[in-house]
């Protein structure tokens, strides 16, 4: 006599893929957490090599930064080219460290807006002036040149710091991730209402470009001492970004900001 042949019944089935379900469901967040801070870890790596290219580029021309005026014929110097076309001759810049693993497509528009995980493209593949980035640098290193009374509308140029070579290099920011190709933030910048939108008017909200939430309510940026660590987002405020800026301004702690000030996006974030 042979033995009967057992399977499962179909109750039996559907726990199984109950219980598989359950614990993909209690997998996966754990896995894309691991992934977000996998990418992190990736971005300030790769903020740490371009502390290497502009501590090359001080060193190779007397310890100053950018003059802001790329001498490219009628190529022009508008949308980053001022500061991307210098480098990318001078050194090798491999296209991997160019952005952030958190946004490495670049926007098929051209207007800013809409970046919160995606690089930005100034020029078409191919050209000179093609470039895709997640990171850019803070406008208020410029080393002016004499004569100028502001740099690209910026003004006044005495805001700006022109050397690395500064006091308290710890707290000014250098070069960071952005949605858009410079900027030149001010303390009184306020924050975008909502991730999906943000301005670029010049001298009024350039803030905007810098505070991007890519990893968890934090930003990679490389400073004027050569460290990369990541800042919090509402610590942007309290960094540095010109002589001027005032780092208890009214979008900190001790300049009076109180957590419901912040949009909605950013309230759950540390404040500082």
């Amino acid at each position: 006599m042979t033995g009967k042949r057992h399977a499962f019944t179909l109750i039996e089935l559907l726990v199984v893929i109950a219980i598989i379900a359950l614990l993909l469901s209690i997998l996966m967040p754990a896995l894309s957490r691991v992934k977000k801070q996998a990418r992190a870890i990736a971005c300030q790596m790769n903020l740490h090599q371009w502390s290497l290219i502009w501590k090359l580029y001080c060193d190779d021309n007397n310890g100053y930064w950018l003059s802001g005026h790329y001498q490219g014929g009628s190529s022009g110097q508008g949308s980053g080219r001022w500061w991307f076309r210098p480098i990318t001759e001078l050194y090798t810049v491999e296209e991997k460290i160019r952005v952030c693993p958190q946004a490495t497509k670049p926007r098929a528009s051209g207007n800013i807006g809409n970046w919160v995980n995606h690089a930005w493209q100034t020029g078409t593949r191919g050209t000179p002036n093609y470039y895709v980035g997640s990171y850019g640098p803070n406008g208020w290193m410029c080393n002016v040149p004499a004569g100028l009374s502001s740099m690209w509308g910026r003004s006044p140029t005495s805001d700006h710091w022109r050397t690395p070579n500064v006091k308290k290099a710890y707290n000014i920011p250098m070069f960071t991730g952005m949605w858009w190709v410079d900027a030149w933030p001010r303390h009184n910048d306020p924050p975008a209402d909502i991730t999906t939108a943000i301005t670029g008017t010049v001298n009024a909200q350039e803030m905007q470009r810098v505070c991007v939430n890519r990893h968890g309510g934090f930003q990679n940026t490389v400073f004027c001492d050569f460290s990369a660590r990541k800042v919090g987002l509402k610590q942007l405020w309290t960094l540095q970004w010109s002589r001027s800026f005032d780092i208890n301004g009214p979008w900190t702690r001790a300049g009076g900001a109180a957590p419901d000030d912040w949009p909605q996006w950013m309230r759950k974030f540390k404040d500082y």
